[in-house]
């Protein structure tokens, strides 16, 4: 009897130990699904992801969670992110200074399925035999207008030029014309003024700092037949001035008031038919359609080239590129990257993922596993399909990629608050843009 009772005691003892095991081993199999945390870049388009995280998780239980930095502090945002306990597992560079700053933390993406369905497999960032970082969209920008105020405007019979519809505007010159005569009859057209607010709050700042500034830097690039320059002379200083002068003169808001204006403001602006024009780009659509009380029709809303004066910009079409590539962090455990590049490839390939980038998003996808009947609907991106495909028009590349750093973004938007304001004169601000470009691009070697 006592041996009977010893047994059943050992097998009771080895009953409660494989379960304790298989316990274990169901924990295991569950962190072996790893999670996600996607560090986003956009603060507009923050509810999207947090959206589309919350879908991907219903679906496959995989954790994705979406933090989105502010607006001009993705970089100390992700430095101070990397550094914690649950790190970033998806973040993004801006290309190859990017990947400099980064390296150590980007795993090689060459064997995934993302990076075999590029259509153009160049545009990843590369080093030696590997892939580290994965364009995933290719967006435009220019000056966003209401179609509806200018063929008002044209309408006039007192109007000071003879041109009859936006689509002649292909000039600084003419656009100047366009606009000033537009402010002396903003009365007549029931608007506050022609540009929407020259945001120049900071972190508010890029519209001009790094948008604004890609086209004198491509021209000057163009030039001298560089691509990533260790310094520039600002060739094109003048013709960068005049057109931002134009913003500042024919703005909704004072220049001296700019430097609480944000983004946000600009964008609610010209959804509320306060102004005709606002510079930004495609992704600025969901801002325009999902401000309370929007009056700008959506057949109304095109782009225009953003003219600054250049010879033959007669032929200049939008601003198209990218400086957004995913990076999947190399330090995280490799549940946690084989989950993040998984939710990538769910994001780029499934149906509900394809639907996100192309309705929610708006992103036009370099990406095979796009039909043509899954590109974005919305007019911004159709405009920026048009100019894509209109082989008569030189689009602008992305050139803001080679900048060199945050902080030279950071101080040359802060010389541009201080131009705005009267306190800083333009040649001041050409010669520290200038010297501090060659300090950083120095630092950073």
């Amino acid at each position: 009897m006592k041996n009977k009772k010893r047994w059943l005691a050992l097998g009771l003892a080895a009953v409660t130990a494989l379960s304790v095991f298989a316990g274990c081993g169901k924990k295991e199999a569950k962190d072996d699904k790893g999670s996600v945390y996607y560090l986003n870049f956009k603060p507009e388009a923050a509810k999207t992801w947090e959206k589309i995280a919350k879908k991907y998780t219903e679906e496959t239980g995989v954790e994705v969670k979406v933090v989105t930095a502010a607006a001009g502090t993705y970089e100390q945002t992700l430095k101070s992110e990397v550094a914690k306990k649950n790190p970033p597992t998806l973040f993004q560079i801006n290309g190859p200074v990017g990947y400099q700053n980064w390296k150590a933390y980007t795993a090689d993406l060459k064997d995934t399925k993302l990076y075999s369905w590029l259509l153009d497999q160049d545009m990843a960032v590369k080093d030696g035999e590997g892939v580290y970082g994965i364009p995933f969209a290719e967006e435009g920008y220019g000056i966003i207008y209401n179609d509806e105020i200018m063929q008002k405007y044209f309408a006039l019979s007192d109007k000071a030029v003879d041109i009859s519809s936006t689509e002649e505007i292909n000039s600084f010159d003419k656009l100047k014309a366009v606009v000033e005569d537009m402010t002396a009859k903003k009365d007549q057209l029931g608007i506050e003024g022609v540009f929407a607010s020259t945001s120049l709050k900071p972190g508010e700042d890029w519209r001009w700092q790094t948008h604004l500034m890609n086209l004198p830097l491509n021209a000057e690039y163009k030039d001298k037949d560089e691509t990533n320059p260790d310094k520039i002379d600002f060739t094109y200083n003048k013709e960068y001035k005049q057109i931002f002068d134009l913003y500042l003169n024919n703005s909704v808001t004072e220049a001296k008031l700019l430097s609480s204006k944000s983004v946000d403001d600009s964008m609610s602006e010209f959804a509320l038919g306060k102004v005709a024009m606002v510079q930004n780009g495609n992704w600025g659509w969901g801002q325009i359609s999902g401000v309370d009380g929007n009056t700008v029709k959506e057949e109304s809303v095109k782009f225009l080239p953003i003219y600054i004066g250049l010879e033959g910009e007669e032929n200049q079409g939008l601003c198209i590129g990218t400086e957004n590539y995913m990076c999947v962090n190399a330090k995280v455990s490799e549940a946690d990257q084989k989950a993040t590049i998984a939710f990538m490839e769910w994001l780029f390939n499934s149906d509900e993922g394809k639907a996100f980038v192309t309705k929610d998003l708006g992103f036009i996808a370099p990406f095979n596993t796009f039909s043509d009947e899954e590109k974005p609907t919305d007019p911004l991106a159709k405009e920026i399909l048009k100019y894509m495909a209109d082989e008569n028009k030189a689009n602008v590349p992305w050139n803001f990629t080679t900048m060199p750093s945050q902080t030279w973004k950071d101080d040359f938007g802060a010389s541009l608050l201080e131009y705005a304001q009267g306190s800083k004169e333009w040649d001041k601000v050409v010669s520290d843009m200038t010297e501090e470009w060659a300090t950083e691009k120095a630092n950073a070697q």
